[in-house]
């Protein structure tokens, strides 16, 4: 399949964020129950975001993620057994069990990295779009990062070389209004991230988190003018999480009428009331839709929780080298 060629529909839209939804319920669920133990950093409320940059994206082209980083790898097709398996620490895992949430890395599915350490991903996204330039492959790469990372030096170089090289690569800026715990505007000097593009002379675009079709669109346009040879974009998706930093966090710091009125506007109910009023889904439709992907975020589950942990032989293996010229 030529780049540019894949169609991602409302209905597809939807049964990303709901999968990411239920994805991340029950490893809530899990959590509080003590059944997992492991690092968590909650997308919930971000579903629309990944759902519409992915949704531009073809399976080939690269995607480069942080650690709240659930929504992306889902979005851009990592396997769910695979997936619940690694963020489980299970030799089933995309890295055996030894990467864990923070480290998901799936080639197969254009997932490239995810990266524990805030901004660093965006220069490791020029280099994957350098790789590709060189190439003349025709892929775009895509890195997501918070709004926080928007304030640390990588940012800045990275959409600096990024001009300047001309890259086919689109910085995605999941504003979720919080850098942990501090507010945007507590930590912040410009306004929106997108008015930041025009210092590094690439387009600025600013758009609703919450509208994933607004992001396709946003994200489509993107693409097009990576693939076309005219360089990279900076997109500020303006969205919001419904949890706190991670897992343990209960979100005292944000203001309960802030947060009461970002649930109003929470992506989901808003694509699926789309779905049925304006998109000619019936009701059973999307019933059976939730269905499917209910028992799918189940099968992996249950096949994480009963899969090995890495065993003890596989503790150095691709981490160290055995001989001069070889890796383990």
């Amino acid at each position: 399949m030529p780049p540019g060629s894949t169609i991602i529909s409302e209905v597809d839209l939807y049964r990303t964020m709901y999968t990411i939804k239920e994805c991340d319920d029950r490893f809530w669920k899990l959590m509080q129950s003590g059944q997992v133990v492991l690092n968590y950093y909650s997308p919930r409320g971000q579903e629309a975001v990944a759902a519409g940059i992915c949704a531009a994206l073809d399976p080939s082209d690269y995607l480069i993620t942080t650690y709240r980083g659930l929504h992306d790898h889902i979005a851009k097709g990592v396997p769910l057994p695979a997936l619940w398996a690694e963020f489980l620490g299970r030799a089933t895992g995309t890295c055996k069990g030894k990467g864990g949430p923070m480290h998901i890395t799936h080639p197969g599915s254009g997932l490239m990295v995810t990266t524990g350490v805030v901004g660093s991903g965006l220069p490791i996204a020029n280099g994957f779009a350098l790789w590709s330039q060189i190439n003349g492959d025709g892929r775009v790469t895509a890195c997501s990062f918070g709004d926080g990372a928007s304030n640390i030096g990588a940012f800045h170089e990275a959409l600096n070389l990024a001009s300047v090289w001309n890259l086919p690569v689109i910085f995605v800026c999941h504003n979720n209004g919080y850098a942990e715990h501090t507010a945007y505007a507590a930590g912040t000097s410009a306004g929106q991230v997108a008015d930041r593009a025009a210092g590094y002379g690439m387009p600025g675009v600013r758009v609703d988190g919450n509208d994933p079709l607004a992001v396709r669109d946003a994200a489509t346009e993107a693409v097009k003018r990576a693939r076309a040879g005219e360089g990279p974009t900076l997109i500020e998706a303006v969205t919001f999480r419904f949890r706190g930093h991670q897992f343990g966090d209960d979100g005292a710091y944000i203001d309960k009428a802030e947060m009461a009125a970002a649930r109003e506007r929470d992506p989901l109910p808003r694509l699926r009331e789309r779905l049925l009023s304006e998109f000619g889904v019936s009701p059973d439709e999307v019933a059976t839709l939730e269905d499917h992907v209910r028992s799918a975020v189940s099968q992996a589950a249950k096949g994480a929780l009963d899969a090995p942990e890495p065993s003890v032989d596989e503790l150095l293996t691709d981490v160290v080298s055995t001989s001069p010229g070889g890796v383990a």
